[in-house]
């Protein structure tokens, strides 16, 4: 990957400035971004008016700034949660899809891989048909009007425990939308083993699916080595804890297997004490793949295309190493080859013309 050190802050300062165009415009691809946790403050904030008296999510935009100010993990997972609430019907199900996508184009985001957590809408009383229809209608809109693809990961919620991934399995193998290429497994991390889901895992890897759980975010490197043992992953969500644990890392590297980077949303769950504090320059160091992602963006007021910049800092990239990044996520996405090889020729020849 290729790097250019800054001398000092203001060095950088004005390395990210001359970045922020270019990666504006970079074809990306988003490998680690949430369903609900991608609405926007003005959908949210329409959802919670709409629902009013009865969620204590705020309806005034400027007030969610406040309201999405997490003390700890385990905070941002409870408001999380009430966020999730307000997702009620089908209707609200495209929109918020659709939206997403459009969002995402606008980024110059080419590909993406959105989490989705039927489990949650399901135990809400959308019908599991439904909320699959709701998501492919969005899916199919998104590449007509703005040439982005959208594909599912369907998401166990390991707070809801064994039961929740009964319910994900069976909506993933039964309904089995097109758009639908990974499982995974989201939620707190602490107190939550992942050998319990070890035989949903198998069953979704049987029928076709990819492995991509979370892991190593809020705890240490032993729950990613039960990710890789227990549930057969071929991405980690986060992973950060791997740079505490130098077999752990040599392990990922040798087996090629990336890690999900989502660098503001860690700091603002507080799972890194600060982004200056960030293991992505280790992890890099020690020749871990990673890909950079938003996780839930607005949530976090960030964005792809910030996430990216702040990779840039942390790891003092020029353009050819953010150019680097964006080729990384295409290879470790779950397209077929020669889909990633048109996406990463539009990235050369987007890094040609920007450094004549």
């Amino acid at each position: 990957m290729a790097t250019k050190g800054a001398s000092d802050a203001e060095g950088e300062a004005m390395r990210t400035d001359d970045l922020t165009d270019f990666v504006a415009g970079l074809p990306k691809v988003e490998l680690h971004v949430h369903h609900v946790g991608s609405a926007t403050p003005e959908t949210v904030a329409r959802l919670a008016e709409r629902h009013a008296g009865n969620t204590p999510v705020p309806a005034d935009p400027q007030r969610l700034a406040e309201y999405f100010t997490f003390t700890d993990f385990a905070h941002f997972v409870d408001v999380y949660l009430t966020v999730v609430d307000l997702i009620r019907d089908a209707e609200d199900v495209a929109t918020l899809t659709y939206d997403i996508g459009a969002g995402l184009a606008a980024q110059s985001v080419r590909y993406a891989e959105l989490t989705l957590t039927p489990y949650s809408s399901i135990a809400r009383g959308i019908p599991a048909e439904a909320f699959c229809e709701a998501v492919e209608d969005a899916r199919a809109r998104v590449a007509r009007d703005h040439g982005t693809e959208l594909r599912w990961c369907f998401d166990i919620p390991g707070e809801a425990g064994v039961p929740s991934a009964d319910v994900t399995l069976e909506t993933a193998l039964k309904q089995r939308p097109d758009g639908l290429v990974s499982f995974g497994l989201g939620g707190p991390e602490q107190g939550v083993p992942r050998d319990q889901f070890a035989p949903h895992f198998a069953a979704a890897r049987a029928a076709g699916l990819r492995s991509v759980p979370h892991a190593g975010e809020s705890t240490g490197p032993a729950t990613i080595w039960d990710a890789l043992h227990h549930l057969g992953a071929e991405r980690i969500g986060h992973g950060i804890a791997a740079a505490r644990d130098e077999r752990l890392m040599e392990h990922l590297r040798e087996h090629d297997i990336p890690l999900e980077v989502c660098p503001t949303s860690n700091a603002c769950t507080r799972s890194v004490p600060s982004l200056a504090e960030h293991p992505l320059p280790a992890l890099v160091a020690a020749g871990v793949p990673v890909t950079i992602n938003s996780d839930d963006p607005p949530m976090f007021s960030t964005t792809l295309n910030q996430e990216y910049l702040v990779a840039a800092g942390l790891l003092g990239l020029d353009r050819a190493g953010v150019a680097d990044l964006a080729r990384q996520g295409v290879r470790y996405s779950f397209l077929d080859e020669p889909r990633k090889a048109q996406i990463i020729a539009e990235i050369d020849a987007y890094l040609d013309a920007a450094t004549r």
